[in-house]
């Protein structure tokens, strides 16, 4: 077994993919396992297409459009429009390199593999060695959007109506029959040091993952857990987030998103990450008795990456 720390990245979205690659850079310091969202699954045009697992995997393997901040990077587009010439759905994108990549990941699942199986399959592919990444759960959790516009898919949700109706209830479809994924409870049964929910939404990018029953509770054996802000001097760094604490009567503050995930999983978090923006916010989080490490939580480069993974397991290991 390895003797270096052991930690464990919750992966939602673009922050849990853009912090899921600082650890590549780490790999000689800290023994990694990215557990990714599976609520945003979906089948289209008969591919089962993992949109937090895929950003994920771009991610480390450096194949990621850094525009987009999804996607493959030096992507073409010639399936997407002929779908479209001949009638089919194109409101989804779907470059040709990514149409690859869900076409092996079929062929995978069709030969009797399991996704987990699949997905180290295709990240070995994408030339990545030593950051394992696993979906949450092998059994199906899909995210499901009570709106003022009725009940909807995700995907619909998201991509097709922009994030634009009002949430009422998100349910996490499968969640309650769905178990953690054996991967995940192997490795911190033979130790973890830390656990670290990256800086994702909390409703649409981490719930997905913490609602799997049984989940919360092995979590809760480790040490440390540690939770980054998304939120970065009164804003989400991108996406719907702001949006949706502000149809539940939230501000987007920090300090509002520290109090959502108390009331969401008391008990569970015992170290909290801050921005520097936030740096008023993590005092009045101390004089109310939290842990608080503030640093700098954008990341643009790989450098900024890196450096935030490094102060997390620092920090986590220091207070373990």
């Amino acid at each position: 077994m390895s003797s270096l720390p052991r930690v464990v990245l919750l992966a939602g979205g673009g922050g849990g993919a853009r912090l899921a690659r600082g650890f590549t850079g780490l790999l000689q310091q800290v023994a990694p396992l990215v557990v990714t969202n599976p609520g945003d699954d979906f089948e289209h045009l008969g591919l089962l297409v993992c949109p937090d697992t895929d950003s994920v995997l771009y991610a480390v393997s450096d194949a990621i459009d850094p525009t987009r901040g999804w996607g493959r990077c030096d992507e073409s587009w010639g399936v997407l429009e002929e779908i479209k010439r001949l009638g089919g759905p194109g409101w989804f994108s779907l470059g040709d390199r990514d149409i690859a990549l869900h076409l092996m990941r079929r062929a995978g699942l069709a030969a009797g593999k399991t996704l987990t199986e699949v997905t180290h399959d295709l990240l070995a592919r994408l030339g990545v060695e030593g950051l394992p990444v696993i979906p949450a759960s092998d059994q199906s959790v899909q995210t499901v959007v009570h709106s003022t516009d009725g009940v909807m898919a995700f995907q619909e949700y998201f991509v097709t109506r922009g994030c634009a109706p009002q949430i009422k209830e998100l349910e996490y479809r499968g969640a309650e029959k769905a178990r953690p994924n054996g991967a995940l409870l192997s490795f911190m049964a033979a130790g973890c040091d830390c656990v670290i929910l990256g800086p994702s939404n909390p409703y649409l990018s981490l719930a997905p993952i913490l609602s799997i029953s049984g989940m919360v509770e092995a979590l809760s054996q480790v040490g440390v857990i540690a939770a980054v802000s998304p939120i970065v001097g009164g804003d989400a760094i991108k996406g719907p987030l702001a949006k949706i604490m502000g149809e539940k009567g939230l501000q987007p503050t920090a300090a509002s998103w520290a109090n959502e995930m108390k009331k969401m999983y008391p008990n569970l978090i015992n170290l909290w990450v801050l921005d520097v923006a936030d740096a008023e916010c993590a005092e009045q989080m101390r004089a109310g008795g939290d842990t608080v490490l503030v640093c700098e939580t954008v990341m643009t480069n790989s450098k900024h990456k890196e450096a935030l993974a490094q102060r997390i397991v620092t920090e986590a290991l220091r207070r373990d």
